[in-house]
């Protein structure tokens, strides 16, 4: 294929566009974000509370800030923590605000999330929400909500008042349709308004690699030929799936109206595509979710290893259409042997929420160990 080096170049050449799965100001800083969209194809960032609780762990690089939020005498903690991730949000997003522009606002985007310990209360949601999207104030900013069933009218309420949302931690096929009509409710509801649809974009994060975390250990533990080789399948087989979801809703008469209105798809986007397990290539997650018109986030160690030895064949190349009978022929081969993919996603969701809201103390402690530090 005429004009491409890396694998990273034939990922975009097929429609897919590479976000990264992280956010630090030492990346800001040092130009290393600005290094990653100028010559790795990266179009996207996201973060979650595990990754500001990680960066702010490292180095000097929040000092000078944190000095200033101490110096200000009544910044409460939590007051300190949202000054300095909308901070890193707002510069990243002008590092990403060329490629917003150059593609329409369809890439360029940078995610930021609610506070994680709001994610079963639909009313504090969606005013976190309002409140970030006026804080950062950039058209190319993403508010993440999680996909629990009570940010399900959250994630409504923030796209018809046109605000952008990722919608982060899903898991099942089933909470992927209720969010897929969340969208389409919250872009009704800003039509009804009057609102122009085309600047609010939504994607919608479906996770990957954890469905295979969770179930090879049950797998293991039956120990069978047929478990041997059933490992490695589940979350690609449940990624696949949530992309038939997806298109069965796009072929909707109530998506063409919105269509016909000016609107954007919600795409789905590949998150916790960093393998778990060190027995399968570390570019699995990406290599076998290649269609266009999706998103891949991964960490830089993906991205790298992608960058580097990546199985993409080419820009016609599509893993995941045509694949549904197959998909479902795994997950009904789990079912024959007692693997409730149901009941393996229910449980993901609450450990993923549980895992988002130790990150966020994390995070605050992190921020009062510092303010305490640059205090004395």
């Amino acid at each position: 294929m005429a004009g491409s080096t890396t694998p990273l170049d034939r990922l975009s050449e097929a429609g897919v566009a590479v976000w990264l799965d992280d956010l630090s100001r030492e990346r800001l800083r040092t130009g290393n974000l600005a290094d990653l969209v100028a010559e790795h194809r990266v179009v996207g960032v996201t973060t979650n509370p595990t990754i500001f609780a990680s960066a702010l762990a490292k180095g000097e690089a929040y000092d000078a800030q944190l000095k200033e939020l101490r110096a200000a005498g009544s910044t409460s903690v939590d007051n300190a923590v949202f000054a300095i991730t909308t901070d890193d949000v707002r510069e990243a997003a002008d590092v990403l605000r060329p490629t917003y522009d150059a593609t329409d606002g369809q890439d360029g985007r940078v995610s930021i999330e609610v506070d994680p310990r709001l994610a079963q209360d639909g009313q504090a949601t969606i005013d976190s929400a309002r409140t970030l999207w006026s804080t950062v104030d950039r058209p190319n900013v993403f508010i993440k909500i999680p996909a629990t069933e009570a940010g399900l009218p959250a994630i409504a309420d923030a796209l018809a008042d046109g605000i952008s949302v990722n919608v982060t931690l899903i898991f099942s096929l089933d909470r992927y349709r209720k969010v897929l009509d969340a969208f389409l409710t919250g872009l009704e509801r800003a039509k009804e308004a009057g609102r122009d649809l085309a600047p609010i974009a939504s994607v919608a994060s479906f996770f990957v690699s954890r469905v295979d975390a969770a179930i090879d250990p049950k797998l293991d533990e039956i120990g069978t030929d047929e478990t041997a080789e059933l490992r490695g399948k589940a979350a690609i087989a449940n990624a696949r799936l949530a992309y038939g979801v997806y298109q069965e809703v796009m072929a909707s008469d109530r998506w063409a109206a919105l269509a016909a209105a000016g609107a954007h798809p919600q795409r789905p986007l590949w998150a916790s595509t960093g393998v778990k397990d060190k027995a399968y290539p570390d570019t699995m997650y990406v290599d076998e979710l290649v269609v266009a018109g999706t998103v891949n986030t991964m960490p830089e160690a993906t991205l790298k290893a992608v960058e580097d030895h990546g199985r993409i064949a080419g820009d016609d190349v599509d893993t995941v259409t045509g694949t549904q009978e197959e998909s479902q022929r795994v997950i009904d081969r789990l079912a024959a042997l007692g693997i409730s993919i149901d009941e393996v996603t229910d449980q993901l969701e609450v450990e993923g929420l549980d895992k988002f809201e130790k990150s966020w103390a994390e995070l605050l402690d992190t921020v009062r160990t510092g303010l305490d530090q640059v205090a004395e």
